[in-house]
């Protein structure tokens, strides 16, 4: 096994196959895995409460910016409805 594919594992995509959703997807599990590194840190005394949250609030910021670029969410011609 790959240490990367160990550290940051991947999971397999379900949702409506389309670049963005793709893209945003990987996003979030980047997203994920890094706060479970920070949550960790804070834990174990290895950063401060201050610094876990301003980390986490870039990542957060980090995520919607993504969101709102991909254009995940918007619908503005109405053919993403599930049949």
């Amino acid at each position: 096994m790959d240490k990367d594919d160990f550290l940051y594992p991947r999971s397999r995509y379900y949702g409506q196959v389309k670049p963005e959703n793709l893209i945003f997807n990987a996003n979030l599990q980047e997203f994920a895995q890094r706060i479970s590194y920070i949550c960790g840190l804070e834990t174990s005394g290895k950063i401060s409460p201050e610094e876990a949250y301003e980390q986490v609030k870039a990542l957060w910021k980090d995520l919607k910016n993504s969101k709102k670029q991909l254009g995940i969410g918007e619908n503005p011609f109405g053919n993403d409805q599930i049949t």
